[in-house]
């Protein structure tokens, strides 16, 4: 695959960032792709490695390592070495919906597992998928593919995150009729209001469910199924439902003061800030507006960073970001060989524009949050910070709080980014689903307890990644056809 010594004589070279100073004027995408000759090049770094570990998602010591989807990825990196980017595109597709949006948005769990990064820089393998898909859509390949022959069957899907899109693709492939319904004012559902426009552009989404409209998929916006009377109506109407509706109930904090004005869910900040970008580039001020604030985000993960890059580039007079977990070390250790997901310390974007606009990471690690003060006027003005260590409390390590390490900081504005804990409950009690401990909805291969309902994504696993939720809906659409067709191409 690719040139035979490639990742000998080609040093890896990824999409130029625009400069974090100038980046946080706009809240567009800041990479400069490569060129199409450099991406080639990049494609003959693909080794002939025998078992490409990349396109094998496994878990590993807990972590899965490789794609999820099982992206065909020595294949079409070998295709654009020799530039030949439409059969690359059709090798694409061929395991991914929507590579446009993991091109810009996953992780890469398949280069961590590239065999190059044993013991050098792992392929470019996302960079390499984003130059796939996007000279397709520039050279007009990407067209839509209308059934030729429809089946007398209706679908219904609750959601239109990466998981409902994914679902309803695969079905509208089949000849199914499918109807998508979105609660919110427009189409996307995690991609479009969860995370933010410097990662993915809407236009991006935009682009692809004008697409799925022309292939016969029919969206509905402002119409969530939140009721019993909708979702009756909608098991009468419908030959069989989909529960996507991802993980959308926040973690709290429940400390005193908690109760503060000021205090806001990282969800509520991100939607509002997209919704009022797109609405009116921001003039509405339907957003909450952190400018000239002391902002303090709640939880490191990459909510809590689309948080502190959102806040920069409002304006505001400083940020911090706590981190419950201890600091991670800067290369892997011995405990954490090679393909596993590598443990070591991650600075992101948003990090990386918090040291050049304030000369300093934001992270504080081992780091909570015990009290919130207010002032008279119940706004939160302070909070007391304490600091963690791990203990090993009946063997399960714990952190827990360090005595007498409280200090007190200013605060205008906290967000709480500390993830999610299930599906919401209007929408499991409106379709009457069992819930699991873990607040997801419980299911034998993606059927429901109830008859006809089935579910995928966030909503069935948890909190998780965009590939993830692409991978459950391929497959949710797959047990869908079985059950009505009695077997499936798909």
């Amino acid at each position: 695959m690719g040139k035979a010594t490639g990742f000998l004589e080609i040093h890896r070279q990824v999409s130029q960032e625009i400069d974090p100073l100038e980046r946080i004027q706009d809240f567009h995408e800041f990479h400069k792709p490569l060129s199409q000759k450099h991406q080639s090049c990049q494609g003959a770094r693909c080794m002939d490695c025998g078992v490409p570990f990349c396109q094998n998602g496994q878990m590993l010591d807990g972590v899965v390592s490789g794609c999820p989807l099982n992206n065909l990825i020595p294949e079409w990196n070998d295709l654009i070495f020799h530039e030949n980017y439409q059969a690359a595109l059709k090798r694409l597709l061929k395991t991914n919906n929507f590579p446009e949006f993991t091109a810009r948005v996953c992780p890469a769990l398949c280069e961590a597992a590239c065999t190059c990064g044993l013991h050098g820089d792992a392929v470019t393998v996302r960079e390499n998928e984003y130059g796939i898909i996007e000279t397709a859509y520039q050279s007009g390949w990407v067209q839509p593919h209308i059934p030729q022959h429809r089946i007398d069957k209706k679908i219904a899907i609750i959601g239109s995150g990466p998981a409902g899109l994914a679902t309803a693709d695969q079905l509208n492939k089949r000849g199914y009729h499918v109807t998508v319904y979105e609660r919110d004012d427009r189409i996307g559902g995690l991609l479009m209001y969860g995370i933010p426009n410097m990662k993915l552009e809407k236009d991006v989404i935009n682009r692809r469910v004008e697409l799925m409209e022309k292939e016969g998929i029919v969206f509905k916006v402002n119409s969530g199924i939140e009721n019993k009377k909708q979702a009756n109506a909608l098991l009468k109407e419908y030959d069989c439902v989909i529960l996507a509706c991802g993980s959308r109930m926040p973690r709290d904090i429940h400390v005193p003061g908690r109760d503060a004005k000021g205090i806001h869910f990282a969800v509520d900040y991100l939607t509002g800030i997209t919704k009022s970008l797109l609405n009116s580039h921001l003039k509405d001020k339907n957003y909450i507006d952190t400018k000239d604030k002391k902002v303090l985000v709640i939880g490191g993960g990459d909510t809590g960073n689309d948080c502190v890059a959102s806040a920069i580039r409002l304006g505001c007079q400083s940020v911090i970001q706590l981190e419950m977990m201890p600091e991670l070390p800067s290369q892997r250790l011995d405990t954490n060989p090679w393909p596993q997901w590598p443990r070591i310390k991650k600075t992101d974007y948003g990090q990386k524009e918090a040291v050049a606009v304030f000369g300093q990471d934001p992270r504080l690690y081992q780091t909570t949050v015990k009290e919130f003060i207010k002032d008279k006027n119940g706004q939160v003005k302070q909070v007391v910070l304490i600091s963690l260590e791990s203990k090993n409390v009946n063997g399960i390590v714990k952190m827990q709080p360090v005595e007498s390490s409280e200090k007190i900081i200013d605060v205008d504005i906290v967000l709480i980014a500390a993830g999610f804990i299930g599906a919401e409950n209007q929408v499991t009690k409106a379709f009457g689903v069992n819930v699991t401990k873990k607040g997801s909805v419980a299911d034998i291969d993606y059927h429901t307890n109830v008859d006809k309902i089935y579910v995928a994504g966030d909503m069935r696993r948890g909190q998780s990644l965009v590939v993830w939720a692409i991978k459950e809906g391929r497959e949710v659409a797959k047990v869908i056809d079985t059950d009505l067709m009695g077997y499936s191409n798909l």
